[in-house]
C-alpha cells in the first residue's frame, strides 16, 4: 500500500473518530507513516554531516507548523481525504483570473460567485494576490512576501473571507507557490545586499564569473530577448546572482537545507489560508548543477516529493499541481515515478494538448495531434491533469521533432509556418495573435493573443465578415469541447468564456508594453455579461454554448478522470476522435471536425467500437438521435460530437 492510500485508510477512520481523537494524536500517525520516507528524501538531497542537524530537527518543524494549521481547515484536509482523489471528478470545472483584471480585488471575485456558479466553474485558479515589486514584477511572479496580500487586491481579511466563502459553495481554490525564486526585494534579498552572508548563501552568488560561465556552458536562456543570461551583477556586494528568468528574480538554492526548511514554513502559512491546490511554479528548475541544463534534475524530483511529503503530514488534503511546460515524456515524471511514483504532484498541465490543438487549428490537420498524444507514457492513476486551451502565458511549440519529420515536414519549416499563421505572417490566416521572446538569430519565437483573436473572431469582426464569425465561433466550442471531455480538470482561461478579443492597452503602460503576453490579459467583459440574453451576439453563444457542456459533464461519471481515455483513427487526417470509456460500453465518443470542409468518417470504426450493436445512438449535444443512413457520416465544418448509446 503506497503513502497515499495509507492516508486515505486513515482518513476515513479518523473522520468517524474525529470527536474523541485529539488532532495531534492523528498527526502523530501521519508523521509516523510519513517520516521514514522524508528522512530518506532529506538525507539523499543533503548528506554531509552538518546537514544532520536539519534532519533531525525536521519533527519538531512538522509538529509546530501543524499547530498552525486552522481547525476548520484540518477538518477539510479529512473530508478530501475520505472523498477519495476528488480531483479527478467529473464535476470540477475551472476558471484561472487576474483579480484586478477580473473585478477589481478579492471581494470583487467573491462578489462574483454567482457569475462562476451559473456557468458551472467551482475551481478557481487565482493569479499571484501576494506583495510584489512596484515596477516589472513577472505579472507577480517576482514575489516581495509568500503569505502578505498586496493591497491592491485587499489584505489578510478578504483573502480568508473568500476562501471561507468558496468552501460554502462547494468550490476549491489554487493559488501559487513561486518555489524557484523570489524578488531582490524580498527580505532574504535584502539582507544579502546589506551583505549577510547567511542570506548571501540562500541564493547562487558569486565573486566573479567563474562558476556562472561554467552555469552558462550549457543553460538556456528563458527569455533571451528581455533578459539575456542567466546571471545579473549587482554592484552594491560585487557578485554575480543567478537569475535564470529575470534580472529581479533571483534563484533560491535548494543545495542549502535552510532553505528548504525556510521555503516549507512559507509554503504551510501560505495554505493556510484556506488553499486547496498549491500550484508549484517552475518547479522544473529548482536544481541547479553544472555541466546541465538544471532542468528536470533527479535531484529537483527529489526535492519536490519532499515538499509533498512534509505538507501530506501537515495538511494532508491539500495537492499539488505540477507547473512544467515540458516534453510529455518528462511531464509524467512529475506525478512521480520509481519509489517516488505517487509521491510528487497529484496534477501536471497538460501543455501538449494544448500545444497540439492549436498546431491542428493551423495545418487542419490531426495527424500530429494523433502520434504524440498516443505516445504519452501512462500516468499513474491517483493522477490527473488539467487541460487547457489559453492561459496569462505564451503558447511555446513543444512539438516533437521526430514526429513531424515522419509525417514528411521539415520541424523548423513547420515551426516557422506555425509562427507566421499565428502571428500576422501570413495575409490568409484568420488569426491575430503576436511574437513573443523572438530569437533573431534562430527565428524561434513564441505566441501570444487571447483565444477567440486567435481564432480568427477579431479579424472577422473588424472586417464585417458573418462567415468568419461563424467559423471562429464553431472553432471556439469545439476546442473547448475538447477540453471539457478530454481525461482531467478543464481550465477556462477568464474572458475565454466570452470569446475576449486582444487588449491592447498594455501598450501603454511602460512597465508592460515589453512584454506581449499582456496582449491576452484583457479585463473581464463584464457588459458582454449583462447582455448575455441577447443570445444573437458572439459573446452570448459563446457562454450559453460552454455553459451546455458544462452542466452536461457533470452529468457523465464517465468524463471522471480515471485513464479511461481512448484515441482512435477515424481513417481521415482532418478528424479527431476519442472515447471516454464506460463500463458495459456505456462510454462517450467525441467526434471532431479541424478542417472548414466536410470529413468523411467510416462507420466501420462505430461498429467496431461497438457503438452502433443496439440502433441509434445519441447526440449529446443536440439532445437528440444521431441516425446514420449509410456507412459513411459527414461531419461539418469544425463540428463536435459527444455520442452515446441512448
Amino acid at each position: 500500500m503506497n503513502q497515499t492510500a495509507l492516508h486515505k485508510k486513515l482518513a476515513s477512520k479518523e473522520l468517524r473518530d474525529l470527536q474523541n481523537v485529539h488532532p495531534l494524536s492523528l498527526f502523530k500517525k501521519r508523521l509516523e507513516t510519513n517520516l521514514p520516507l522524508i528522512q530518506g528524501l532529506f538525507r539523499t538531497l543533503y548528506p554531509e554531516t552538518e546537514h544532520d542537524l536539519y534532519r533531525k530537527k525536521l519533527p519538531g518543524l512538522l509538529e509546530k507548523l501543524f499547530e498552525k494549521r486552522p481547525e476548520e481547515l484540518r477538518l477539510r484536509d479529512l473530508q478530501l481525504l475520505k472523498a477519495g482523489d476528488w480531483h479527478q471528478s467529473h464535476k470540477i470545472t475551472g476558471m484561472q483570473l487576474y483579480v484586478d483584471l477580473f473585478n477589481d480585488n478579492l471581494k470583487g471575485v467573491q462578489e462574483k460567485i454567482p457569475y462562476f456558479e451559473e456557468l458551472g466553474v467551482n475551481f478557481l485558479h487565482l493569479m499571484p494576490i501576494t506583495k510584489r515589486p512596484k515596477g516589472e514584477n513577472d505579472g507577480g511572479y517576482a514575489v516581495n512576501s509568500y503569505t502578505a496580500v498586496d493591497p491592491r487586491y485587499g489584505n489578510k481579511k478578504s483573502l480568508l473571507e473568500l476562501t471561507a466563502k468558496l468552501r460554502e459553495h462547494g468550490m476549491y481554490l489554487m493559488l501559487d507557490f513561486v518555489v524557484n525564486h523570489t524578488s531582490d526585494e524580498y527580505p532574504w534579498a535584502k539582507k544579502a545586499l546589506s551583505g549577510d552572508t547567511t542570506y548571501q548563501n540562500f541564493y547562487y552568488m558569486y565573486p566573479d564569473r567563474t562558476v556562472p560561465d561554467a552555469f552558462e556552458a550549457t543553460l538556456p536562456e528563458v527569455f533571451p530577448s528581455t533578459s539575456p543570461g542567466n546571471f545579473t551583477y549587482r554592484p552594491e556586494i560585487s557578485k554575480w546572482v543567478m537569475t535564470v528568468f529575470n534580472s529581479y528574480q533571483w534563484d533560491l538554492n535548494y543545495t542549502n537545507p535552510r532553505v528548504f526548511t525556510e521555503m516549507l514554513t512559507n509554503l504551510v502559512d501560505m495554505v493556510n489560508s484556506g488553499v486547496d491546490v498549491v500550484r508549484f511554479d517552475a518547479l522544473a528548475f529548482l536544481w541547479k548543477k553544472i555541466g546541465t541544463i538544471s532542468q528536470n534534475l533527479p535531484e529537483a524530483h527529489k526535492l519536490i516529493s519532499l515538499f509533498r511529503m512534509c505538507l501530506q503530514v501537515i495538511a494532508p488534503g491539500v495537492v499539488f499541481l505540477a507547473e512544467a511546460i515540458v516534453s510529455p515524456h518528462d511531464i509524467v515524471k512529475y506525478f512521480g515515478e520509481g519509489d517516488l511514483e505517487g509521491n510528487e504532484c497529484e496534477i501536471a498541465y497538460n501543455a501538449s494538448l494544448m500545444s497540439l490543438l492549436w498546431n491542428s487549428i493551423a495545418t487542419k490537420k490531426t495527424l500530429l495531434l494523433q502520434k504524440s498524444l498516443k505516445s504519452v507514457p501512462k500516468k499513474p492513476d491517483t493522477a490527473t491533469w488539467i487541460n487547457y486551451l489559453r492561459c496569462h502565458d505564451d503558447i511555446g511549440l513543444g512539438l516533437d521533432d521526430g514526429y513531424i519529420a515522419q509525417l514528411g515536414l521539415d520541424p523548423w519549416m513547420h515551426r516557422s509556418f506555425l509562427i507566421n499563421y499565428y502571428c500576422q505572417g501570413l495575409e490568409w490566416s484568420p488569426a491575430m495573435g503576436y511574437k513573443f521572446m523572438e530569437n533573431p538569430a534562430t527565428g524561434d519565437s513564441r505566441i501570444t493573443g487571447s483565444c477567440a483573436s486567435l481564432l480568427g473572431l477579431e479579424k472577422a469582426m473588424r472586417n464585417s465578415d458573418p462567415e468568419g464569425v461563424e467559423i471562429s465561433l464553431k472553432k471556439i466550442l469545439m476546442l473547448h469541447g475538447i477540453i471539457l471531455s478530454f481525461g482531467g480538470i478543464p481550465l477556462i482561461y477568464a474572458g475565454d468564456e466570452l470569446g475576449s478579443l486582444n487588449d491592447y492597452s498594455y501598450l501603454e503602460d511602460p512597465h508592460k508594453r515589453n512584454d506581449s503576453r499582456w496582449v491576452n490579459r484583457p479585463r473581464h467583459n463584464w457588459e458582454a455579461v449583462s447582455q448575455l440574453k441577447d443570445q444573437e451576439r458572439p459573446s452570448s453563444r459563446i457562454f450559453a454554448g460552454i455553459k451546455k457542456m458544462i452542466a452536461l459533464r457533470k452529468k457523465k461519471g464517465v468524463f471522471a478522470d480515471h485513464n479511461n481515455l481512448e484515441i482512435h483513427d477515424p481513417a481521415n487526417p482532418h478528424l479527431f476522435v476519442y472515447e471516454r470509456t464506460g463500463k458495459e460500453g456505456r462510454g462517450v465518443l467525441v467526434i471532431t471536425n479541424f478542417d472548414e470542409h466536410p470529413q468523411l468518417l467510416d462507420t466501420h470504426l462505430l461498429h467496431r467500437l461497438g457503438y452502433l450493436r443496439d440502433g441509434n445512438l445519441k447526440d449529446l449535444l443536440r439532445e437528440g438521435d444521431w441516425k446514420l443512413s449509410s456507412g459513411l457520416v459527414e461531419v461539418q465544418p469544425y463540428e463536435l460530437i459527444w455520442l452515446t448509446k441512448p
